[in-house]
């Protein structure tokens, strides 16, 4: 079986976020990772090949730092890496990175690709679906099971109040919901033998792209900070004070009664 992974390099989780001068988000001294729901897809990907054989690639975009999340895929088991990499890619919006990564994950064999259910930094969950109306193929997103029989796969995704069962034909694209399997750790032997694997870099000339082709439908015009929410307040003394405070606070400050 031939999957594809296709992953994100976002900002830490735990890392603090400021914005530079020209209101722009300043990574530096911000460790980049793997995006969190990307590495349930990974395990997913690596689980079906320990059960059916065949070969993961991950397919990612991004500068020369996002090798260092290719590396870690292929430390846990990851056969394969491309990188497209090119400087009028910067600024692509989702549509932008699915024409890419359509175009990339064309010319190599696939029966599934899977992601991650979003992205956490920028949240917008379009990635994956647009990847797969790119490649004419179906997708089912936030998915928390999998199971491939043939070239039938079942799936259980979540759904507002529940959950919902759907058999698709392969190829497919899926994405991954947190719940779907626990990822595993890399092993010193994996993090050495990562560094033999084998990593594609790619331009958008080698892909036959060129900006003046992939202009971007949307773009940001400015990245805040939320506001800094107030210190809590306790109130103390005997409940009927308390009760008596508290609604007061609510009615002369809050303003909600």
């Amino acid at each position: 079986m031939n999957i594809v992974v296709c992953i994100k390099q976002t900002l830490n989780t735990e890392a603090h976020i400021v914005l530079d001068s020209s209101g722009k988000i300043d990574d530096k001294g911000i460790s980049l990772i793997i995006n969190p729901y990307d590495e349930y897809a990974i395990e997913e990907g690596l689980r079906l090949k320990e059960k059916f054989g065949g070969v993961v690639t991950v397919v990612s975009i991004g500068g020369a730092k996002a090798q260092e999340a290719i590396r870690s895929a292929q430390a846990v088991g990851v056969d394969k890496g491309i990188l497209i990499s090119d400087a009028d890619v910067e600024n692509a919006d989702e549509w932008v990175k699915a024409e890419i990564l359509a175009k990339a994950i064309s010319q190599i064999p696939y029966d599934l690709i899977l992601s991650g259910r979003t992205a956490i930094d920028d949240g917008s969950s379009q990635v994956a679906v647009r990847l797969a109306e790119a490649l004419n193929i179906s997708s089912v997103s936030s998915v928390l099971k999998l199971e491939v029989e043939g070239s039938q796969a079942t799936v259980t995704r979540e759904i507002d109040g529940g959950t919902e069962v759907i058999a698709v034909a392969l190829p497919v694209v899926i994405t991954a919901q947190k719940g779907l399997n626990n990822p595993r750790y890399p092993t010193v032997a994996g993090i050495m033998k990562a560094k033999r694997k084998e990593l594609k870099n790619m331009t958008l000339a080698e892909l036959d792209l060129n900006a003046d082709n992939l202009a971007p439908k949307m773009s940001v015009q400015k990245i805040s900070l939320p506001n800094v929410r107030k210190i809590g307040r306790k109130i103390e003394g005997e409940a009927a004070q308390e009760a008596q405070e508290l609604a007061r606070l609510l009615r002369e400050e809050a303003k909600v009664l």
